[in-house]
């Protein structure tokens, strides 16, 4: 809905703040989060000390994401967007939808997967909103749009937090820290770094393509991203379930059933999008119906995208937390390099649109190999 309300360039614009967000998202609370959804699935009793403990990270690490979304928008974005845009957005990524994130993983971690539905919907529903209120006002530039964006946000973080997360006494407890803050450090490095990985192309097409390449790129990942959904499922259950019996997936067949249906439910979920936008390009609005012709081309992106994030969770799962970090740096930094030689080498849109699906599939073979050579390694209980 959004991308019917701006231009393709804004709508560039926005997806690469706020993708800049979702990173920067992660330093706040040091990683903490991880603790406390182990402590929900296992030792639930604790979650009110855990909470006082994420609480005490969240405050501590405030001027670490102040400071590093400055240093972001000065380098990447102060030619480009208002830094007070760019401090909305990223302020509804770090202080709003991620601690409705935290609702859900701690509802997920209690096996109250109704209430992590229900508050999945309502972040939906917010951002819905959102683009609702920026229609109806007539405004249609990225300013109104990042207030309108936060403002929905924060109340749908404030209803989540009030009606599903669960109720416990709050308990500061120090020691939590001692045991548990290698595990967070190695969790907050592995997530940004993965999410730098997943992100950095909107950051490459924006800054090799311009605005309005970025648009384009932004609404196909959009579209491509819908394919995850019951990915995440899955690898939430599964992770969960590694944490009780870490070998259950050292059958090479369990492996590479799991797999399978990986990539089965990615290309299908794809080739439905697609199908639909090839039908009726409109379908999704007069912006999107520029994009609609390329996602068909992306075919095989989803299923090498949603596999490497699949895998990345076995080693999570696994306790492997450091092996992790290694992996994403590694990804990263490849991903960095091919996503540069494309655009660079191939000017015409559909001509590097297309040919994501090689850059991918090279990411893939390269998280299979670093993965699967961890996962040979005992697991880690923490």
């Amino acid at each position: 809905m959004l991308a019917t309300q701006l231009s393709i360039a804004d709508f560039g614009l926005f997806a690469t703040a706020s993708a800049m967000g979702v990173v920067l998202s992660r330093i706040a609370g040091f990683g903490f989060v991880s603790p406390l959804y182990r402590i929900a699935t296992v030792k639930q009793r604790l979650i009110g000390v855990y909470t006082a403990g994420l609480l005490a990270a969240l405050l501590a690490s405030l001027p670490f994401v102040v400071v590093a979304a400055y240093s972001a928008w000065a380098v990447f974005f102060s030619g480009q967007m208002a830094l007070a845009v760019f401090a909305m957005i990223v302020a509804a990524e770090a202080l709003c939808w991620r601690p409705l994130e935290v609702v859900i993983i701690v509802n997920k971690g209690l096996y109250r997967f109704g209430r992590a539905t229900m508050t999945i919907a309502i972040g939906a529903g917010a951002k819905a909103l959102a683009a609702l209120a920026l229609a109806f006002s007539g405004a249609h530039d990225l300013a109104s749009w990042a207030q309108f964006y936060l403002g929905c946000l924060a109340l749908a973080f404030v209803a989540s937090a009030v009606l599903f997360y669960p109720r416990r006494r709050l308990r500061f407890d120090t020691r939590i820290f001692g045991r548990r803050m290698a595990d967070s450090l190695s969790v907050m490095g592995a997530e940004i770094l993965f999410y730098i990985q997943m992100e950095l192309d909107k950051l490459v097409v924006l800054m090799v393509g311009g605005a309005q390449a970025a648009g384009i790129y932004a609404i196909i990942m959009r579209l491509v991203d819908l394919t995850a959904i019951p990915i995440r499922t899955l690898s939430t259950l599964l992770t969960q379930r590694l944490m009780r019996d870490p070998g259950m997936i050292d059958r090479v067949k369990i492996r590479a059933l799991l797999e399978g249906v990986v990539f089965a439910v990615s290309t299908a979920g794809i080739a439905f999008i697609g199908g639909l936008l090839w039908l009726k390009p409109t379908l999704l609005g007069a912006n999107v119906a520029a994009a609609a012709p390329l996602v068909i081309t992306v075919l095989l992106v989803p299923a090498f995208r949603n596999a490497i994030e699949y895998q990345a969770e076995l080693l999570y799962g696994r306790g492997q937390t450091a092996l992790r970090v290694l992996n994403y740096a590694l990804l990263g930094g490849l991903k960095a390099v091919l996503l540069v030689w494309l655009l660079t080498s191939f000017t015409e849109t559909a001509d590097w649109v297309w040919r994501t699906n090689l850059v991918f599939a090279a990411l893939y073979v390269a998280s299979f190999a670093l993965t699967y050579s961890a996962l040979r390694r005992p697991a880690v209980r923490v």
